[in-house]
């Protein structure tokens, strides 16, 4: 349901959420052509912007989409700031900055330079909170993703992660694990993943496939910072019957902590512990 007197920024021009129409020529729409960023707001304020960024331009890279000379920290920094206030959004809330390759062509782009779009809404909670009542999960066995060099961003085609989803909820799972094709865990439908063995966190590299969140670098930071060990390394589904904890990331919701995968049953001890730590790195 969208708001009354709600807005979106689309490349530069503030206009109505309700109503508003995408181009039929949009290349994200068409081809699933660009990449999205999903930001999260604390206090009203933008969290972490420089690290979705500086992923969102490497992205752009990766893609050859011509990123625009005034496409900078502060231009989206004011844009975004704009968008909140006008939105009302003094509290908890979330933005997506999505930028696609700019309309014409079939397959092949009549051109590469960039279109942006700018969404900001509330959310629920203002700072992160640990959910309640843990996750179950089950490995996702139809589909698996290959490793590539588009695989850390965050781009415009999720049908593997929808199909993903569909799979969680018609067999009553949360959430599911996705594989590579080495069959490596890799990550959740919308999360990175993490587990816990004997104190020592262990998340999927890079390498494997899984998206860069900036939460996962936020996390493995965090970590470091407070003397908790942290290692990215190849996991294999056996990893998960052996671990302590299991938990996943990502910039809006934080951390998500699973309670059981098939017969086994975590805990949450370093969840709880690393939500904390979280939210006084906003707070202070």
């Amino acid at each position: 349901m969208i708001l009354a007197d709600q807005y979106i920024n689309n490349s530069g021009i503030i206009l109505p959420k309700e109503g508003h129409n995408l181009n039929i020529d949009n290349r994200a729409y068409r081809y699933g052509d660009g990449l999205f960023e999903s930001i999260r707001v604390v206090n009203g304020k933008i969290v972490g912007l420089q690290a979705h960024l500086d992923r969102l331009f490497s992205g752009l890279k990766e893609l050859k989409i011509e990123k625009p000379v005034d496409f900078s920290f502060s231009f989206f920094n004011q844009r975004i700031e704009e968008l909140i206030e006008k939105n009302g959004i003094e509290k908890g809330g979330r933005v997506r900055l999505t930028v696609s390759r700019e309309n014409g062509g079939f397959y092949r782009p009549q051109a590469n330079g960039a279109c942006f779009t700018i969404e900001a809404d509330a959310y629920d909670d203002n700072l992160f909170v640990l959910n309640q009542n843990g996750l179950s999960v089950d490995l996702y066995p139809e589909n698996r993703k290959p490793i590539s060099s588009l695989s850390k961003y965050k781009n415009s085609n999720a049908l593997l992660y929808i199909m993903a989803a569909l799979y969680a909820e018609e067999n009553g799972f949360d959430d599911v694990i996705l594989q590579n094709n080495k069959f490596e865990i890799i990550e959740g439908t919308s999360s990175n993943l993490f587990i816990v063995s004997n104190g020592v966190l262990y998340t999927p590299g890079l390498d494997s496939g899984c998206v860069g969140g900036t939460m996962r670098m936020q996390i493995i930071n965090l970590a470091i910072k407070h003397s908790i060990r942290v290692y990215e390394s190849n996991i294999a589904p056996s990893s998960l019957l052996a671990a302590d904890e299991l938990f996943f990331t990502n910039s809006i919701s934080g951390i998500r902590w699973v309670s059981s995968y098939k017969n086994k049953r975590y805990f949450n001890n370093t969840s709880v512990k690393l939500v904390d730590l979280l939210n006084r790195e906003l707070i202070n």
